[in-house]
């Protein structure tokens, strides 16, 4: 199964927090995981919020990063082409979202992704609206 994650969800395999078990389970049945170029960029500064906050540590930041490194070098990531960006302002004229999530409902959709996987409602309304395959993530 084709799978495309925003960040908000795959940042939940690194984070426990509500829908942690769930991003497990299906990262446990995906066979292609599918990312925008954005999602490292965006874990990475959530990650430094959390140390800046002290909800987490350096050397857990550390584990964390290498961790996330690891599991992406499989991934397929997906660029912010011409056509995703016309497809992105597509779905901003179309729907009530920030830049970034519908950068990467766009990248989804170029992907041509089995599922869908996001945390953020307005995302995943945008992405039923748009007919591409969702699952809701809980953030609790």
């Amino acid at each position: 199964m084709k799978t495309f994650f925003d960040s908000s969800a795959f940042a939940k395999r690194f984070i426990e927090e509500d829908g942690s078990d769930i991003v497990e389970e299906i990262c446990m049945q995906t066979t292609s995981l599918g990312l925008s170029i954005i999602c490292l960029p965006e874990i990475i500064s959530a990650l430094n919020r959390q140390v800046r906050e002290k909800k987490i540590n350096r050397r857990d930041y550390g584990v964390i990063k290498k961790r996330l490194l690891e599991e992406i070098q499989d991934a397929v990531i997906i660029n912010i082409t011409p056509k995703v960006i016309f497809k992105s302002l597509e779905l901003l004229e179309n729907n009530v979202l920030r830049t970034m999530d519908s950068l990467h409902l766009a990248c989804a959709i170029e992907w041509n992704s089995d599922l869908f996987v996001s945390s953020d409602q307005r995302q995943i309304k945008a992405a039923r609206k748009s007919r591409i395959a969702n699952r809701f993530i809980s953030s609790g």
